[in-house]
């Protein structure tokens, strides 16, 4: 009998708004812009993304592209989409 085996989704386990910013603060440790638009898509799912869509007032399929591992999203999609989940940008030093 064969190993079945499913993609793994952050956004099935991201339940509470803990779980959502230690997961973002995470993504962002890294720099990495395609991790955290990748980061960001699976917590708008968490959320709902045509919930997110209606509160940011963009197309659910263009923030679906937007958040996606080959997108880019702009600035104001970024903290539209943070605004939506209750979240806001923040700027540290970094660690010497």
């Amino acid at each position: 009998m064969a190993l079945k085996t499913h993609p793994f989704d952050a956004a099935d386990y991201l339940e509470t708004a803990e779980d959502i910013r230690y997961f973002l603060e995470a993504a962002m440790e890294g720099n990495d812009a395609k991790h955290i638009a990748r980061a960001l898509g699976a917590v708008a799912r968490s959320k709902g993304m045509t919930e997110i869509a209606r509160q940011t007032g963009l197309g659910r399929q263009a923030l679906y592209n937007a958040l996606s591992e080959n997108g880019n999203p702009t600035l104001q999609t970024l903290t539209a989409v943070l605004d939506a989940l209750g979240l806001q940008l923040g700027v540290q030093p970094k660690a010497a």
